[in-house]
């Protein structure tokens, strides 16, 4: 593609979706999409309370209101006034694959869009989201963006909705959630209302390579678990006594190793439950009784 090709493609793409690309918040805090008359999509972590503001390309600015939120995925969708602005189109099956030429919008804080050109660098990846939940079958590519550019979209040569940029990937790389039948599912969960309501424990853990290495450094011996990094003062953790640099052995009878086994765990537990949760504080064994309140 010659540079007159890749301008006129960028033009283009600017034409059919900038008008769709709104800022989330004020000083670069965010971008997203109107998805549908009256919806704007973002990410979760744009969001501070349950109102915020949006400003259209036009100069426009309203409140918006969150309709549905879910940490965990770092979505959201707000309910604000779009007018007359045409949604983003979604492009069929997903849109591109490898290698495919991506465009980047980001409309930070309403401080003018940015357009980027790069390529699908890599699928199916996986990142942490806000509450440190694994995100997997992202969508990686090599347009650049600034800060603020999360809740943007990523779309093809045609302008077609690809991927939600969500997390960026050291220098030059961003990932995206791409923008398939599970992305449409949640985004009609979210705008109906519907909130996640998985169960939490109410505590920051470490990766385990990290809790191995803090075990060792004060002497402790090496074992299995997830170490407590933070304990949220309104959690069940909290409540039940767990504290911070407790190791987390086992939730409800099951063995933990990292992170991404609690989280499995806490997948299954109904809200309302009662569960034993064992630990050791040093090298003291505990076990305590957790009541499970909702996300």
């Amino acid at each position: 593609m010659s540079l007159t090709e890749m301008q006129q493609v960028i033009v283009s793409v600017a034409d059919k979706a900038g008008a769709s690309v709104v800022g989330i918040g004020r000083n670069r805090r965010g971008t997203g999409i109107v998805i549908s008359e009256g919806k704007v999509l973002t990410n979760a972590h744009n969001l501070r309370g349950e109102q915020v503001t949006v400003s259209f390309p036009d100069g426009r600015t309203e409140t918006g209101s969150v309709s549905g939120a879910d940490l965990d995925a770092d979505l959201a969708v707000v309910a604000v006034d779009t007018g007359d602005t045409t949604p983003l189109t979604w492009a069929p099956n997903g849109g591109v694959s490898l290698g495919s030429p991506v465009v980047a919008l980001a409309n930070p804080a309403g401080m003018g869009l940015r357009v980027t050109v790069g390529f699908v660098s890599g699928t199916g990846r996986t990142f942490r989201g806000p509450r440190g939940r694994a995100i997997s079958g992202s969508l990686e590519h090599t347009a650049p963006l600034l800060p603020g550019a999360s809740g943007g979209p990523v779309v093809d040569v045609d302008g077609q909705f690809v991927g939600l940029n969500t997390n960026r990937l050291g220098e030059g790389f961003y990932l995206a959630i791409p923008a398939d039948d599970e992305l449409r599912s949640a985004v009609e969960r979210l705008s109906s209302g519907q909130t996640s309501t998985r169960p939490r424990l109410g505590v920051g853990v470490a990766p385990a390579a990290v809790a191995r290495k803090l075990r060792q450094a004060v002497g402790l011996p090496d074992a299995e678990g997830v170490l407590v990094r933070m304990v949220f003062d309104d959690g069940p953790a909290a409540a039940a006594g767990i504290r911070q640099g407790d190791l987390i052995t086992r939730v409800g009878g099951q063995a933990l190793t990292d992170p991404d086994d609690l989280y499995q765990v806490l997948d299954g537990i109904a809200p309302g439950s009662v569960v034993s949760v064992s630990l050791l504080r040093g090298v003291e064994e505990l076990s305590v009784e957790v009541t499970f309140g909702e996300a």
